[in-house]
């Protein structure tokens, strides 16, 4: 994986803003990762966390700009939910802002009784203090 282009991505996006790219690493490599490549050019990525028996978190989905439009991201989600070590999971999860339409077609609906989810959310966790 590029870690140099993952940085660059995720640390300009609405999700992980202003990230390290030693988070980056660790959370890479900690996680079950896809990478979409033309030829030796990474221009897309996903991980999944998971323990790979009952439970899964996808994130950092992406498609660099000038490949979007391609059907990349359809492709790369097909790859990740016929991944032999993500079959037979209870539950599925992730969290998106504008990319519902995509993961609908992956059988991803909205949270039913979300009363009953819990979270800690420190949006500010990558900020520099200066």
């Amino acid at each position: 994986m590029d870690i140099d282009l993952i940085h660059s991505f995720l640390s300009r996006s609405y999700w992980a803003e202003g990230i390290s790219k030693e988070i980056i690493g660790r959370s890479v490599e900690g996680a079950l990762c896809f990478g979409v490549f033309e030829n030796d050019k990474q221009v897309g990525f996903a991980r999944m966390i998971t323990d790979k028996a009952t439970f899964a978190y996808l994130a950092d989905v992406f498609i660099i700009d000038e490949y979007r439009g391609l059907g990349l991201s359809k492709w790369l989600m097909e790859v990740i939910m016929s991944y032999p070590d993500l079959q037979g999971l209870r539950r599925m999860m992730l969290a998106t802002r504008d990319a519902h339409e995509l993961y609908k077609k992956f059988g991803f609906t909205p949270l039913n009784n979300v009363d009953r989810w819990m979270h800690i959310h420190n949006p500010d966790v990558y900020k520099v203090i200066k």
